[in-house]
């Protein structure tokens, strides 16, 4: 289940229940507690009458007098709220951003919620607050992206113009399309080639054409369960190990960098350097390992060690003399 259907689900059982626990929830929905939490804030952050208050008799519920009627929502309003919950700006690159808005105002009273009666001064609104952005993304807001969600409605075969990473030309494929994933900050197309499922960066999509045949779909594949298995598959495909020492003092960025493909870590022990070992698809991609420049050295396997020599010697040449154009 998404976040977004969760929202929704959180919504309609405070609704039916006014009162329950996030351990309770969080059973129901399949989540940890953690999430549940999270996903209150999500809501108490967009207006939402819900309140938590601890203690013996306390738990999660509607502020009363605040009722929130579901079924005040249109059928375009519930399906925007199931795709990208109250997320204004997610609704308006898929073309619905007044359909979420108009959603919002049925769900969020018009006073002011009462205090808090847990004993507490504050709300647990004003003490958290939820950015779900990758640090340093650039903003996502592809043209476009609306009008192929339409498209993609129409249960039809694309042909799409699409370019791969690191090829300079776009070639013609057709697909069978699932449908949009939204993933750190970005957008890619979920869809089957020759009955395989790929992913396709929207990035990179330059145009496509619906064909006038049905989409054919493997049995028993739905869009959440494909995108998750090419994920998984993308994370944990590491056929290249690569073994490197690394300055102590980068490990923390080295983890926020690297992610899932830092595979290990030893743990300091007043040494200067670190040993990690790194994980990735194809040798080329130590090329991330340069951003660390001085403060990393490749040990093995041999062919990543050489290839780190060569594209700093490369570096190097290039940078070596005053740049093209510049005054003598």
């Amino acid at each position: 289940m998404s976040r977004p259907q969760r929202l929704i689900e959180l919504l309609a059982t405070l609704q039916s229940r006014r009162r329950t626990t996030a351990e309770e929830l969080a059973r129901e929905l399949g989540v940890s507690v953690r999430t549940v939490l999270r996903d209150v804030q999500a809501l108490v952050s967009a207006g939402i009458p819900v309140f938590t208050e601890r203690g013996t008799y306390g738990g999660i519920s509607l502020l009363p007098g605040d009722q929130v009627d579901l079924g005040k929502l249109t059928t375009a309003e519930a399906d925007v709220l199931r795709t990208v919950g109250l997320d204004v700006d997610r609704a308006r690159q898929l073309g619905a951003e007044t359909a979420v808005r108009s959603a919002r105002g049925k769900l969020v009273p018009r006073r002011t919620p009462p205090a808090a009666s847990s004993g507490l001064p504050l709300s647990l609104a004003d003490v958290v607050t939820i950015a779900n952005r990758a640090w340093f993304s650039a903003a996502d807001n592809p043209a476009g992206l609306a009008k192929l969600a339409e498209d993609l409605r129409r249960g039809r075969r694309l042909r799409i113009r699409y370019r791969r990473s690191g090829q300079a030309t776009a070639r013609w494929s057709g697909v069978d399309p699932y449908g949009l994933l939204l993933r750190a900050d970005r957008w890619y197309l979920i869809a089957d080639v020759d009955r395989r499922p790929r992913m396709f960066a929207f990035s990179r999509l330059d145009t496509w054409e619906v064909l006038d045949e049905p989409r054919r779909l493997r049995s028993g594949a739905a869009l959440s369960d494909v995108a998750e298995e090419l994920s998984s598959a993308l994370e944990s495909s590491h056929r290249v190990i690569v073994t490197a020492l690394i300055d102590a003092d980068r490990v923390d960025i080295a983890r926020r960098v690297l992610g899932s493909r830092l595979r290990s870590a030893s743990v300091p022990d007043g040494d200067a350097r670190v040993t990690i070992t790194v994980g990735y698809q194809e040798l080329d991609g130590v090329r991330q390992l340069l951003q660390f420049s001085d403060h990393i050295e490749v040990l093995r396997p041999r062919a990543a060690r050489r290839l780190i020599y060569d594209l700093a010697r490369k570096i190097g040449d290039r940078h070596s003399s005053s740049p093209p154009g510049s005054p003598a």
